[in-house]
């Protein structure tokens, strides 16, 4: 019974984390005004048919601080590439020279810096449901355990642990968007 109980806490700690992870990972897509090769690296370009992240179609490199250039593997993907990056609405135009693809960053204004944190905090909050969400089963677990018979101390020793990954993981969450928002709000 108590494998069972360590087994559901280790669990949802590494539920919390892979939520963390997501978010960050998803914080590195958002355009703070800054040339990024995370804002275009997981967009799906169809290529032969089958669609495919672009980093895995084309070389993406950072130029300077607002432009990123894209060279592909084969010059037949420019288009492709190209298709993908409208259809991603990123509000940038590409530039299609016949052997890569530029893309400049242009500054953003304050409503859209205002936007693009209200999009970073709904995405933290996401990420807080999932690191609830791992909380409630790892609690469940415990309390049928306790109520199967395991001692009601020990659970509630149980249950304090669970509670306090989920603090440490909500706070590293509110960091981390802390953090993003300075990012975006800096001129």
């Amino acid at each position: 019974m108590l494998d069972d109980i360590n087994m559901s806490i280790e669990i949802a700690q590494e539920s919390m984390g892979e939520s963390l992870e997501r978010l960050h990972r998803e914080l590195l897509k958002l355009r703070t005004g800054k040339a990024s090769p995370n804002m275009v690296s997981d967009l799906l370009v169809t290529y032969y048919g089958s669609p495919t992240p672009m980093n895995q179609v084309a070389n993406i490199s950072k130029s300077d601080t607002r432009t990123l250039t894209i060279q592909p593997w084969e010059k037949t993907a420019l288009a492709a590439i190209e298709k993908a990056i409208f259809e991603a609405n990123l509000g940038i135009t590409p530039m299609n020279d016949g052997e890569m693809i530029r893309l400049s960053i242009p500054p953003l204004t304050e409503d859209r810096r205002k936007d693009l944190v209200k999009k970073a905090k709904a995405l933290g909050e996401d990420a807080k449901i999932s690191i609830r969400t791992a909380r409630k089963d790892a609690m469940s677990s415990i309390k049928k355990a306790v109520k199967d018979g395991f001692p009601e101390d020990s659970g509630k020793d149980k249950e304090a642990i669970v509670q306090d990954a989920t603090n440490n993981f909500t706070k590293k969450v509110d960091d981390l968007l802390v953090a993003k928002e300075k990012d975006i709000m800096t001129i």
